[in-house]
């Protein structure tokens, strides 16, 4: 069983005018990748997950990941938590665990189900109205409605039905919640990304360590998670190298029209620099998979430096 993402992006690879991946920097990158380098990105993250019940962790992997998606704007939402602003996913995090702590039920799919825009506007409250809201909202109930609908509201219930299998995980996830579903065209051709729903997988086996909820077979199958950060991060590296169209166009902060053919090939490309930097790095580390590369080079994304370049500009909840 092999995972659809890699198969229909390497047509984009093949094909691709804007975007080249440069074999390389991948070479000399992976030389510089040292075992000390793995490490989950939500071990990061604002919130303290050791005070939920694994049932609840598992919950509020699914929220966060149902409504983690496009956040940038000018200027970018930004929430405070414990004296400390943060933004973006960490944004997310933080609102959802101060939720929590205000004895809000979050994580209940009952709330989701019937959760309001009030509701959600003050868990969400940041420096301005976070972009998309009113998609958020509408995937939140959608979510609570799914799960009260077909698993008694119960996440896990979800889990045992795939037989802790990560790619028959990812089929259950897309075939019952249809915001999920990532794809595009691409000459002709449908290209799949499935960038949360995997996003979602990995931080299922990846919380967990690999045990309970976690232990899911044909996890090294789950590809990189094409979003934002990774391709910023593979361009700076050198591993990427764009067109002068498209690079002028990014550095200038222009808008790349979702389904457009540079955005299909930015993140076509982006899964395949990483799984050829996974091929690579097999060759002295047998265990590394597509998760651990990606929450590395996602984990560099978060150290800002003045000469960074922007990365592109998206509106999408697919990411």
């Amino acid at each position: 069983m092999e995972n659809i993402v890699l198969e229909s992006t390497k047509f984009v690879i093949d094909n691709s005018k804007y975007i080249k991946i440069d074999l390389n920097k991948i070479k000399e990158f992976c030389n510089d990748f040292g075992e000390s380098h793995i490490n989950h990105w939500i071990n990061e993250s604002p919130f303290d997950f050791n005070k939920l019940s694994e049932k609840e962790r598992l919950h509020f992997l699914l929220v966060f990941n149902s409504i983690s998606f496009s956040y940038w704007g000018q200027p970018k939402w930004e929430v405070e938590y414990k004296g400390e602003k943060f933004d973006g996913a960490f944004g997310m995090i933080a609102s959802i665990g101060k939720a929590i702590e205000n004895k809000k039920s979050i994580l209940d799919s009952k709330y989701l189900k019937d959760i309001s825009e009030k509701e959600l506007e003050e868990i969400l409250k940041g420096n301005i109205i976070i972009p998309l809201f009113e998609s958020r909202l509408k995937i939140l109930n959608e979510i609570g409605t799914i799960l009260i609908k077909y698993f008694s509201g119960d996440f896990s219930k979800l889990i045992k039905k795939s037989d802790r299998d990560a790619l028959k995980l990812l089929d259950l996830i897309l075939k019952y919640f249809p915001s999920f579903n990532d794809f595009s065209s691409y000459k002709g051709k449908t290209i799949y990304f499935h960038k949360r729903a995997q996003l979602l997988i990995s931080d299922i086996h990846q919380l967990f360590n690999g045990k309970n909820y976690g232990n899911l077979k044909n996890f090294d199958k789950i590809t990189a998670c094409a979003d934002y950060k990774l391709p910023m991060v593979l361009r700076k590296l050198g591993v990427l190298k764009y067109s002068k169209e498209l690079a002028n166009k990014i550095d200038r902060k222009m808008e790349i029209i979702r389904n457009s053919e540079e955005e299909v090939e930015i993140r076509a490309n982006t899964i395949w620099a990483v799984e050829f930097i996974k091929q690579e790095l097999n060759k002295k580390y047998s265990k590394i998979n597509s998760a651990h590369i990606n929450d590395h080079l996602w984990l560099l994304g978060q150290v800002k430096s003045s000469k960074d370049k922007p990365y592109h500009l998206t509106k999408t909840i697919a990411y």
